[in-house]
């Protein structure tokens, strides 16, 4: 039962992540280097900030996690944290090529197998006394290549999809739609994004061991996100500048409106950390599900996301076959979740 509930709220965290490029549209006058950034304000600073004081014990303060002792760990945490914000720009970049549903589907395809196996091979590489290599199991791995036998699967679809349309069918549902450039920054966008779960397995001890179970990765969560919002920043105040787009943020008209829903979209990317970490306090710590939690959240983030591609049309005008192997690869995806626990 305790797997259930687990897999249920990190399921509703992928709900939310998915969902979270809705809001945007709805935002007015910018462009995309201002809005990027103000929402990331919320998704990658504040929430993550107020997450993290959700760790801290009565009587203590977060700023107490930050010690000399955690330098190693904090100061890896971080880097990957810088790395994967580098995966969430091109991340970005991919759906303005291939659409939320495939864009989503390759880049957090990647993300999840190289996420899951990065973590615990570069964490052996300096603490090989912890054995960090063991939690790889066979029912690990075996969800891994399930997970990206389903998102290789809807790649075929969407190979398919620009095969089988016209150059103005593929306008029509993504505006700048480019298959093989889309591919390459896809999977680069995946591989970045990767870093994020090898950042919270560096800082799996900045925690106090007074801290609930279920909101003890936030802090490290807080730090990952933290060096993300440094590399958002840095890219989208250089075109801020480049563009002359300054002006953006003295639309007092528009401020109102927009930063609603910068906040909105924030608050629902940042859930699927925050139900990571709520959802992996049902599991066995260093077992299985337990292991397999990022990879089961990006599987998830994949499958609602193509849910979002069908509601805006990004199919529309796809052959039947095609649908059909989009329908068999987010059914892969689906088993993919549960099947370790019938290994």
């Amino acid at each position: 039962m305790n797997i259930i509930i687990g897999l249920l709220i990190i399921a509703i965290g992928a709900f939310c992540q998915s969902s979270c490029y809705v809001p945007i549209n709805k935002i007015k006058e910018w462009s995309w280097e201002s809005y990027w950034i103000v929402q990331g304000v919320f998704a990658w600073l504040i929430l993550p900030f107020l997450g993290a004081l959700l760790a801290v014990p009565a009587g203590h303060s977060l700023f107490e996690l930050f010690t000399a002792d955690q330098s190693f760990n904090i100061c890896m945490t971080f880097l990957f944290g810088v790395l994967w914000g580098v995966g969430g720009l091109t991340f970005g970049l991919s759906m303005r090529y291939l659409g939320v549903a495939l864009g989503q589907s390759i880049a957090l395809g990647t993300c999840a197998g190289l996420g899951t196996i990065m973590g615990p091979v570069l964490l052996n590489i300096f603490f090989p006394e912890q054995d960090p290599l063991s939690k790889l199991t066979l029912s690990v791995i075996i969800g891994v290549v399930v997970t990206l036998l389903g998102i290789a699967i809807i790649g075929v679809a969407g190979s398919m999809k620009s095969a089988g349309l016209s150059e103005e069918e593929k306008k029509a549902a993504v505006k700048d739609f480019n298959f093989p450039k889309g591919l390459a920054i896809a999977l680069l966008a995946g591989f970045m994004s990767g870093c994020f779960n090898v950042g919270l397995t560096f800082g799996a001890d900045i925690k106090f061991e007074q801290t609930q179970k279920m909101f003890a990765a936030l802090p490290a969560t807080f730090l990952v996100t933290l060096g993300g919002f440094v590399t958002n920043a840095i890219y989208c105040f250089y075109q801020n500048q480049k563009n002359k787009t300054w002006g953006d943020y003295k639309k007092s008209s528009v401020w109102g409106n927009n930063l609603l829903f910068c906040l909105l979209a924030g608050a629902l990317w940042y859930s699927q950390f925050f139900g990571l970490s709520l959802g992996q306090s049902f599991f066995e710590n260093g077992g299985t599900m337990y292991v397999l939690s990022f990879c089961i959240l990006m599987a998830l983030n994949v499958v609602f996301s193509n849910v979002w591609g069908i509601i805006l049309n990004e199919w529309k005008g796809c052959s039947k076959k095609t649908i059909a192997v989009l329908v068999i690869g987010i059914t892969v995806l689906i088993i993919s979740t549960f099947l370790p626990q019938l290994i």
